[in-house]
């Protein structure tokens, strides 16, 4: 029963310090994310997440296959005593 009551304690002053501490209104905040959803609707920033993200994966299949190349010339030399 304490458990139940601290947790609802702590959620209470979590919201309460978060209205007391928010940066702007909840209408300013509305507004605000209704005008980036317009901007990731057009396309042009998604068009650039998507090209980050295809380097982003390209530069972790590259590392991939070098880690993967490596750790299988490290386990080759151990498994016949060179290392």
């Amino acid at each position: 029963m304490k458990f139940l009551w601290g947790l609802l304690l702590g959620t209470g002053l979590g919201i309460l310090i978060g209205l007391l501490i928010a940066p702007q209104s909840g209408e300013a905040t509305r507004a605000q994310l209704g005008e980036r959803g317009i901007t990731l609707n057009t396309g042009s920033l998604g068009e650039d997440l998507r090209a980050r993200a295809n380097e982003a994966l390209t530069q972790g299949r590259e590392m991939y296959s070098r880690t993967k190349g490596e750790l299988s010339e490290r386990y080759s030399k151990a498994r016949s005593g060179d290392l």
